[in-house]
């Protein structure tokens, strides 16, 4: 096949830029069609088009513009595509048709299965990121493309109310009044809360409306609503009372800034530059010349809460010290600790003595609890020494940590210091390194919960995609501690559990008491709150009005469980472990999904995580200002790959902004030949739907391309592969549709016998091909799909019927496509032959085509009944084709698939000139090569350099030797 040249946007032919793959892909598909699916286009050149694109854009600004309902029979479309001037007035119409309901505003086919996604809800604080674009993007393809098929979709919307996040918002208004939440009190501060989500709740909401999402907007739920918060007591009570749900005191994640307990996966640890210091504990008793005994720690400051040093039992250093039973001075305090034996010491690490503070480790807490030690909590809530540390109580962290470093060094007790780094934990909210702290926290008991979850999935009835993400779940819920569920904050789900302070009765209720059913005095209930998580571990059920809500049996019945959660990585033991978990034990053991994609992290170009903080975060909204919500859509479907990231490009998404203008100026081209009101398929109220005739050639080779992309998105959408598909469209519209088809179809409608088979042609392949794109590019399909004569008497192409794939399948014709094919790659050969030697497009040429293969002479006869088919789009003046061919003298040569393509260069340029212009290029371009394989070969430039440095130095060394390949056979083609 031929080179593709960079596409030229910008201009309303809709036949200019790009030509054709340089290879078809193969499209994987069902054993049924196998036959039909073995040449989609998936374009992997795609990406990299779009980017060349990007520099040929140019921006117009919108101007208003009314959407055509679908009665009404436009002449054409305007001249240029704006598409801030269709988006919100089309998706306001499908809000009005009630298209996003369960049955598509009554066309959904209720005798298939139905089709059923949650979303992930987002914080009512929130605010639309790249993930969360990327996410909704994926998520609505699915939903719009079950839509389509008549499957009853819904998409569940709706937002979680960010226990912490939320409060802290609060908190930041009245710090700017000068007040604190307990100047407000309790009640008052959660009213405040409930006004915020008021005012501010709805704005995530309307963003995804911006995007196209096509959510079930309707029945949005909120995770604080008055039914979810029945669904969140009724989980809490009944694990109470089977025992799963527990109080007790145990070491637990801090933070002094939220000042409320986290779980271990909501503790974001990273690596950090810090020091080891060696400390000098005296024994009580010296021992054969001992004096003391060296201990290491990353935090001095918490021996104020030691209780013991640790060594192992059989390390022989300290054995004569057990044996006597040593004892050893705490410094800088009036207190003696014992020294101990336990198993767990490495006695290889440093000294092999252990100091610890059961208070403030959660590894120090078990050896506490084994050896009977005494807890000493040595902080207070905010991460300040309390009276336990003695002369350093009030100060912080930090400054304890100063000043115990120096009483330690003045008292001669600093042995030394080291550089050390390590893991320090920190609160994924606030960024607060966090504090191990012993407290009286709720606990849920996992690891019985845990093992039903862990069968679901080696069973098969919940699987990842891509599936290496199954060892993260695996591995998370094998090793499962038990989960702390409470939080000391006012806004969210307040733990049900009451109190009686006169006679010590005490309950979970699902609903409120005030008085003591045993004796009558009145109940407190308890302070704290639970995890977010807690309630939203709950959302594929509860959603649907469990457990008390009318109707919600027969909705779990109908629709339950979900198809597919497409979703975060770093939130798979966060909240898909515990779905599972909590879907198994109250759904009669029903997973709450049979798929879990794991979308990519999306990333800058040099592969750093977005966010405003580092300056690299980018706005989608903005995003979908510049390049309209398709494009952006688009764009970022395009960028999906096997990778578990995303390195956002935005040159991406102005391609695909440009891709949306190719498709305009190809239906503005359709309309405009199809407007005579005599043609036989002109006006969209037309009753009866436009039928394919195949005449020529290039009409067979369409529909067939058309076929096999039908049956490539059928048959591979549950392997939600996103951006193959993506490219596998870009690649049929772009290149094949356009440049190709369209190119062809100009000669036939000359042609009165041709005419109106070709506008039926055009029009019904363009009608099918809006359908297959319009999950990825809902606005600019609908809106052309409303002015297209297709015959449909649906009223929106939202809902219009899906492609039939196996209808499709009669218009597969391998041989039409083999031609065609030939046919493209000689045009395309001699349009890069012009660009090589700078010859214009007027020039005619002389052409010789050498047919190879096995079928060689078949082939040449079937090319040479295409001659003036192949002068037309050549400009060729002479035409040679011939199995055996032999090459001119001074011939410029492409090689395809089975065939060479030969171009006489003499009297079209200046042979001597030419020769010694590529020598120049050929030199420099070696120059250059040799300094990047110097690099490469350097191992002090691949030890230090960037990774993404190296990487790109070898890509430029490759696009080097393969300049200096093309270069060279120029140089050969003109002797």
């Amino acid at each position: 096949m031929p080179e593709s040249p960079q596409p030229a946007h910008g201009r309303d032919n809709a036949t200019d830029g790009l030509r054709a793959e340089k290879k078809p892909g193969v499209a994987r598909a069902s054993a049924a069609r196998a036959s039909a699916g073995r040449h989609v286009h998936t374009s992997k050149a795609a990406g990299a088009q779009l980017t060349a694109a990007a520099s040929a854009d140019t921006h117009s600004h919108t101007t208003a513009s009314s959407v055509p309902a679908a009665a009404d029979a436009p002449a054409a479309l305007p001249k240029t595509y704006h598409p801030r001037a269709i988006e919100s007035p089309l998706f306001t119409r499908w809000m009005q048709a009630g298209y996003f309901s369960r049955d598509a505003g009554g066309f959904a086919d209720n005798t298939l299965p139905p089709f059923t996604i949650v979303i992930p809800p987002p914080n009512v604080t929130g605010m639309l990121h790249m993930g969360h674009a990327l996410n909704n993007t994926l998520q609505d393809i699915l939903i719009r493309q079950a839509r389509m098929q008549g499957r009853p979709t819904r998409w569940i919307v709706g937002t979680d109310h960010a226990g912490i996040a939320t409060q802290n918002k609060v908190e930041q208004r009245l710090i700017e009044r000068g007040l604190t939440r307990f100047d407000l009190g309790r009640e008052a501060f959660v009213e405040a809360c409930w006004k915020w989500r008021q005012e501010f709740g709805s704005t995530i909401i309307e963003q995804l409306k911006a995007m196209g999402c096509s959510c079930d907007f309707n029945n949005e739920r909120f995770t604080l609503d008055e039914g979810y918060v029945q669904a969140v007591r009724k989980v809490f009570v009944d694990w109470y009372h089977q025992g799963l749900v527990y109080r007790g005191n145990r070491i637990i994640n801090w933070c002094p800034r939220c000042t409320t307990a986290l779980a271990d996966d909501e503790v974001v640890h990273v690596e950090e530059m810090g020091h080891l210091w060696q400390l000098r504990y005296p024994l009580v008793e010296p021992q054969d010349g001992r004096a003391y005994l060296v201990v290491a720690t990353t935090r001095p400051e918490t021996m104020l809460g030691d209780s013991a040093v640790a060594v192992h039992p059989d390390d022989p250093r300290y054995q004569p010290l057990l044996a006597a039973g040593a004892r050893l001075r705490l410094p800088l305090t009036e207190r003696t600790i014992p020294l101990i034996a336990d198993q767990y010491v490495d006695p290889h690490f440093g000294t092999g003595a252990l100091k610890v503070t059961p208070a403030h480790d959660p590894n120090d807490f078990e050896l506490g609890r084994r050896h009977e030690l005494e807890f000493i909590n040595i902080f207070d809530e905010r991460a300040v020494v309390n009276h336990n540390g003695g002369r350093f109580q009030g100060l912080s962290r930090a400054e304890a940590r100063e000043a115990v470093l120096a009483a330690l060094k003045e008292a001669d007790l600093l042995e030394t210091t080291h550089d050390h780094v390590h893991a320090v934990g920190h609160c994924y909210r606030c960024d607060t390194t966090i504090e191990p702290w012993l407290s009286e926290q709720w606990f849920v008991a996992m690891r019985e919960l845990a093992a039903p979850a862990i069968a679901a999935v080696r069973e098969g009835r919940v699987r990842f995609f891509p599936d290496r993400w199954h060892t993260v779940y695996f591995d998370w819920l094998e090793n499962i501690r038990d989960w702390c569920i409470s939080r000391q904050l006012w806004w969210g789900h307040r733990i049900p559990v009451f109190y009686c302070e006169s006679c010590g009765w005490q309950d979970a209720l699902i609903q409120d008491i005030s008085d003591c059913p045993r004796c009558g005095e009145p109940l407190r209930q308890d302070e704290d709150v639970l995890d977010t998580w807690f309630s939203s571990q709950l959302w594929p059920f509860a959603t649907y009005g469990w457990p008390a809500t009318r109707g919600f049996e027969h909705q779990l019945e109908c629709y339950y469980p979900t198809q597919a959660l497409s979703t975060a990585r770093d939130i798979i033991f966060l909240w898909v472990a515990r779905m599972v978990i909590s879907s198994l034990y109250f759904i009669d053991g029903q997973v709450p999904f049979t798929d879990v994609l794991i979308h990519p992290t999306v990333l800058d170009k040099k592969g750093n995580i977005m966010s405003k903080s580092r300056g690299n975060g980018i706005d989608p909204l903005e995003l979908i200002e510049r390049y309209g919500a398709d494009g952006m859509r688009f764009g970022l479907a395009l960028q999906v790959t096997g990778s578990q990231d995303l390195r956002f490009n935005a040159d991406t998404l102005l391609g695909a902004r440009n891709f949306a203008t190719k498709i305009w100026n190809a239906a503005r081209f359709v309309l405009q030949s199809a407007s005579d009101k005599s043609d036989a398929c002109s006006g969209p109220a037309q009753a009866t739907p436009v039928c394919p005739q195949p005449v020529t050639p290039a009409d067979r080779w369409i529909l067939s391309r058309l076929a096999r992309l039908a049956v490539f998105l059928t048959d591979e959408a549950d392997d939600y592969d996103f951006g193959t598909r993506a490219r596998a469209l870009y690649g049929f519209f772009w290149n094949e549709y356009c440049d190709w088809y369209l190119e062809y179809s100009k000669g036939q409608l000359a042609d009165t016998t041709l005419r109106y088979s070709t506008i039926a042609n055009l029009v019904y392949v363009l009608d099918k091909a809006l359908r297959l794109l319009h999950p990825y590019m809902p606005f600019i399909t609908e809106y052309i799909w409303h002015l297209l004569p297709h015959g449909d008497a649906r009223p929106h192409l939202m809902v219009a019927q899906w492609p039939d794939a196996t209808a499709l399948t009669r218009f597969i014709d391998p041989s039409a496509e083999a031609l065609i094919g030939h046919l493209n790659g000689i045009v395309a050969a001699l349009r890069s032959i012009r660009a090589r030697y700078g010859i214009g497009a007027r020039q005619e040429l002389d052409v010789v085509v050498n047919v190879c293969g096995s079928h060689a002479k078949n082939q040449a006869r079937l090319l040479i009944q295409q001659e003036q088919l192949l002068r037309h789009l050549g400009r060729i003046a002479r035409l040679c084709i011939e199995a055996g061919a032999t090459r001119p003298a001074h011939a410029a040569v492409i090689v395809g698939e089975e065939m060479e393509i030969f171009v006489p260069l003499e009297g079209l340029v200046n042979l001597d000139a030419e020769a010694a212009r590529l020598a120049k290029e050929h030199k420099r371009a070696a120059t250059e090569l040799t300094k990047r394989e110097g690099k490469l070969a350097n191992p002090g430039f691949l030890s230090k350099a960037d990774p993404i440095q190296i990487e790109k130095t070898q890509t430029e060394a490759t696009e080097l030797r393969e300049t200096l390949r093309r270069l060279q056979a120029q140089i050969e083609a003109l002797h």
